[in-house]
């Protein structure tokens, strides 16, 4: 395990994950919210998004997080262990207030950006039905030779890293 895509919906804990396989496994972590958006929420250029991951995934260890299903083949071409945060909406609805509650609004280190809108809400509340079956799609097609890992709840993802850690 040294080239680790994560993805899943909004709040389901994508980046918790992400930092703490970093730390287990000695791998620099990259969350592509931290990549994508500059100041201000500032948008980066889809050319320009897609070839720092390029850049990235062509090292030959790390962890990345974040869905980016337009840019999702460069990162799934490139690992070898798919980790898909398959929570409930209600439990990813869950993740994003609860993650306002702790941290705030607005784009903090380790990962964590803040904004819930109305865009955020409707996303996270239809990620199963719409992006979900899209981000599957993709894995079968890209990363059906790949080790792929479904995590359904973060009582799953704990105890898939107390695993990791007794392996270790």
């Amino acid at each position: 395990m040294n080239r680790v895509v994560i993805v899943g919906s909004g709040g389901s804990g994508k980046s918790h994950l992400a930092r703490e396989l970093g730390r287990l496994l000695d791998v620099p972590v990259t969350h592509l919210d931290a990549v994508f958006f500059g100041e201000d929420w500032t948008p980066l250029p889809q050319d320009k998004f897609e070839a720092v991951q390029r850049e990235l995934v062509s090292t030959p260890r790390w962890v990345i997080d974040g869905n980016y299903n337009s840019t999702l083949h460069v990162r799934l071409e490139a690992c070898d262990t798919v980790v898909m945060m398959d929570i409930p909406t209600w439990s990813a609805l869950w993740g994003i207030f609860s993650r306002q509650v702790r941290h705030g609004a607005g784009q903090h280190a380790a990962g964590v950006y803040n904004r819930i809108n109305w865009g955020v809400l409707i996303y996270v509340a239809t990620y199963r039905r719409r992006m979900r079956p899209k981000v599957l799609e993709k894995i079968h097609k890209l990363a059906a030779d790949k080790q792929v890992v479904f995590l359904r709840g973060r009582r799953s993802t704990r105890r898939w890293l107390e695993h990791l850690a007794a392996q270790r």
